[in-house]
């Protein structure tokens, strides 16, 4: 974790805080804004107020209390996986994740009480805190870049479960031009190793020591990969503005995805935290908006 802020420096308040693959989580501004992104590692249903998701909730806020204190209001948003957001309980999983955030909350961690109070909350994509990554500047202003906002964006996410390719309209979510199968890094290492000689967990500190012989595997699941975003793009990325790639698996299928797309494609500095980061200036961008109204 990192207590600086990734994105502004100066924003004294402001703070990076991530629990790694599974949430980030960007406070900032008072009343400060809870930015989170939770991962694929955790079934659809846990996102709903389950204790796991409490407990990264409640020791990322006890991190950033220890650091900068106890802001006491926090307005939240959250980037839900695309599944959550496109199955026949997407209306069900946003409501259900407003009402266990949304409220008083208490905790106690290392013996000591916490309180904190949530006053809103905003449920959003994960798709869209990539776009706002890529069209946001470090402050939360409009880049160049901006102009696609009313444009087809498209958003490839490259995780370890899933591979979440979605379709953006004027900042929309369009759901029969977005999918996420099963076809992540855990797919990679499933044909890496066919016979399960070694863990998941195993593999995957391999890969990321780079002590791990990809070679033969990596063009199987790049053809996989291809095969699927062929068959629910087909040629209509020609039309996108812009193809956004993240999540760490892009690094590993970077070479393909940029030659695959035509120059349409852009891989950020930081792929594995541009979702996370994105959120964070639509953060900004929300508060600027607001001081702005304020005079």
């Amino acid at each position: 974790s990192d207590d600086r802020n990734p994105a502004s420096s100066s924003c004294r308040s402001c703070s990076s805080i991530s629990l790694t693959n599974t949430l980030g989580f960007i406070p900032t501004f008072l009343p400060l804004f809870a930015i989170f992104y939770i991962e694929n590692a955790l079934g659809y249903d846990r996102l709903t107020g389950s204790p796991e998701i409490r407990a990264l909730f409640y020791g990322t806020l006890t991190h950033y209390i220890k650091a900068h204190g106890n802001p006491g209001v926090l307005s939240v948003i959250a980037g839900l996986p695309l599944e959550a957001l496109t199955s026949g309980r997407a209306d069900t999983n946003a409501k259900a994740v407003r009402r266990w955030l949304r409220g008083e909350h208490s905790w106690t961690a290392d013996e000591e009480p916490f309180h904190i109070s949530v006053e809103s909350v905003k449920v959003t994509s994960q798709a869209t805190g990539a776009l706002f990554d890529y069209i946001l500047d470090e402050e939360g202003r409009p880049g160049r870049e901006a102009a696609i906002l009313k444009r087809e964006v498209g958003v490839i996410s490259v995780g370890f479960n899933t591979v979440e390719i979605m379709l953006l309209q004027d900042k929309r979510l369009v759901p029969e031009m977005s999918a996420g199968p099963k076809l992540g890094v855990r797919r990679l290492l499933e044909i890496v190793d066919p016979d399960q000689y070694y863990s998941l967990g195993e593999l995957d500190r391999m890969l990321r020591a780079g002590s791990l012989d990809i070679s033969a595997a990596l063009p199987v699941w790049e053809h996989e990969v291809r095969t699927f975003v062929e068959r629910t793009w087909g040629r209509r990325w020609k039309r996108f503005a812009r193809i956004i790639l993240v999540g760490g698996g892009s690094v590993l299928l970077h070479d393909y995805l940029l030659d695959a797309f035509n120059g349409r494609a852009v891989i950020p500095d930081n792929p594995v935290m541009s979702i996370s980061r994105g959120l964070y200036k639509l953060a900004l961008l929300q508060a600027n908006a607001r001081r702005k109204r304020k005079g």
